[in-house]
């Protein structure tokens, strides 16, 4: 019994290690990003609040805009970096943004 235990664990943590890969997996789309979207103006829900812009995201197919909202930093003085489409390993690369 504790074999099988041990095993369901170790399967578990596989599991999870896998997962964690695929989530930080790049894909490269031969296809250039269409251009930026209009910009998107809404007024911020309070005081504090950074907007964060939309972008193009690959749906395996074809380019679906994802649009921008507000998010509150995580700590003060925090900046949001925006996330890119650059053009790397012959073709695009979506990098995330992030928080500086």
């Amino acid at each position: 019994m504790n074999i099988r235990k041990n095993l369901m664990m170790a399967t578990a943590a596989l599991l999870i290690s896998l997962s964690a890969v695929a989530a930080e997996a790049q894909v490269v789309v031969r296809i250039g990003p269409p251009p930026p979207a209009p910009v998107e103006v809404v007024p911020a829900p309070r005081p504090g609040y950074v907007w964060v812009p939309g972008y193009h995201r690959w749906d395996g197919r074809r380019y679906v805009w994802v649009p921008g909202a507000y998010r509150y930093p995580p700590r003060p003085r925090a900046v949001w970096v925006p996330g890119a489409w650059r053009y790397e390993r012959g073709g695009h690369v979506w990098h995330r943004g992030y928080w500086r």
